[in-house]
């Protein structure tokens, strides 16, 4: 065949590039390959399948010609771990690419649990599995997002014994496959799908048990992890005694059985009821023991001598009053009569400084026609009109010239 390069003037026709890529992959020869078979079916005595890696998303479809068929293991099939010797083969007339098997074995035991210890070792020296980074479960879920396999007999289970003990629970269901090459993807995703639903309040994933192998779904190092980064409390509910899928160590819980799973996570509506009527028995007779203790107390108080007779504080007081009464009614009458005579004294006084007591003892005031008050015999003139108030009435009179060495008029009476 020509090796003219491949050009827009002079294409290479299809069957010169299938047949080339036939001749290069021819190049690979037979290689051994470790993965798992996700999909096995017979056709015409051959097998057709598809085989995956265990670690990463890759996938190739192999067969298995009728006459190698014989030679491998008894009961071989879909979800073993296999080593398989293999060469790729172009067909040309399809362009399709296969792996023809010439020989498979399966995986033993002890890599698997070697492989499987050693990722356990691995998260374990994260901190997944630490107590102290699980979280409480919610007392009573509102809702609860269950991941499980369609129309199980898990699903059925676990909604079945829930609302057995609280008819009012709620669930969000997602549907995945727990076995074979899409559940490792499904289950995952279906996590951060309730994990990211406000209204959620606990995950359960349930799957009604299964053999070693079928169960290798669920210690996927990245299944594995998103449960650990998941902030809605998880639990894990395989339902396999003997060997724990990390999916069991990573959970916030782990149940034996989905219906186990039901019973933790759902608490049972008549036992919370008992747990009331003792709590309100118990508050009963509590209050009433103490009433009954304040009842007596008052009743010992009361049976005391001091409380017995109460006439007696009034009785012990009355003396008392009685010499208060007399003592105020002696300082009263005291400050009264002090009072009294500072009255009489000051008006005495008052009297005294009156101008009224001064013309009772016979003088007058006189006052010219303004009604100035006169002082000395210059204010007024002979003939002036004087007006003189006496003690008792007043009097007019006119002003008369007087000799200034006339004797003084006799002095009055007191």
């Amino acid at each position: 065949m020509s090796d003219v390069p491949s050009t827009s003037d002079a294409p290479w026709p299809v069957g010169q590039l299938s047949t080339k890529i036939r001749d290069y992959i021819d190049r690979l020869g037979q290689v051994w390959v470790d993965g798992e078979i996700a999909q096995w079916g017979v056709s015409g005595g051959n097998i057709y399948g598809k085989l995956k890696d265990v670690s990463v998303d890759a996938t190739v479809s192999f067969v298995i010609w009728s006459s190698v068929r014989a030679t491998l293991p008894d009961g071989l099939g879909q979800g073993d771990r296999v080593t398989a010797l293999v060469k790729a083969n172009w067909w040309v007339k399809g362009g399709s690419l296969t792996m023809q098997v010439s020989s498979m074995r399966r995986v033993g035991l002890g890599d698997l649990l070697e492989r499987l210890e050693r990722l356990r070792a691995t998260l374990a020296a994260e901190g997944l599995f630490a107590v102290e980074r699980k979280k409480r479960l919610p007392f009573l879920p509102q809702y609860i997002g269950l991941i499980t396999g369609k129309d199980s007999d898990a699903e059925k289970d676990v909604i079945r014994n829930a609302q057995l003990r609280w008819p009012s629970v709620r669930f969000r269901v997602v549907h995945a496959a727990v076995q074979g090459d899409r559940a490792v993807g499904e289950i995952t995703a279906a996590i951060r799908t309730l994990d990211a639903d406000s209204e959620v309040d606990v995950i359960i994933v349930a799957r009604g048990g299964g053999d070693f192998q079928n169960l290798l779904t669920f210690s996927d190092e990245g299944l594995v992890r998103a449960a650990a980064a998941c902030v809605t409390p998880l639990v894990s509910a395989i339902g396999h005694e003997n060997d724990r899928p990390l999916l069991d160590e990573v959970a916030d819980l782990r149940a034996s059985t989905p219906t186990d799973a039901a019973k933790r996570v759902v608490p049972d509506v008549s036992d919370e009821l008992a747990r009331v009527q003792q709590v309100r028995s118990r508050m009963l007779s509590r209050v009433t023991s103490t009433i009954a203790t304040e009842v007596d107390r008052i009743t010992a108080i009361r049976s005391r001598p001091a409380l017995a007779d109460a006439r007696w504080i009034i009785d012990t007081r009355a003396d008392d009053l009685t010499r208060s009464v007399a003592r105020g009614v002696e300082l009263t009458s005291r400050l009264l009569e002090r009072a009294r005579l500072d009255v009489g004294e000051r008006l005495t006084h008052l009297r005294a400084l009156s101008p009224q007591r001064t013309l009772d003892r016979g003088y007058a005031i006189a006052q010219d026609a303004r009604g100035a008050v006169i002082r000395a015999g210059r204010q007024v003139a002979a003939g002036d009109l004087v007006v003189l108030t006496l003690a008792e009435g007043t009097l007019s009179t006119r002003a008369e010239p007087r000799d200034s060495q006339a004797a003084p008029p006799p002095p009055s009476r007191t």
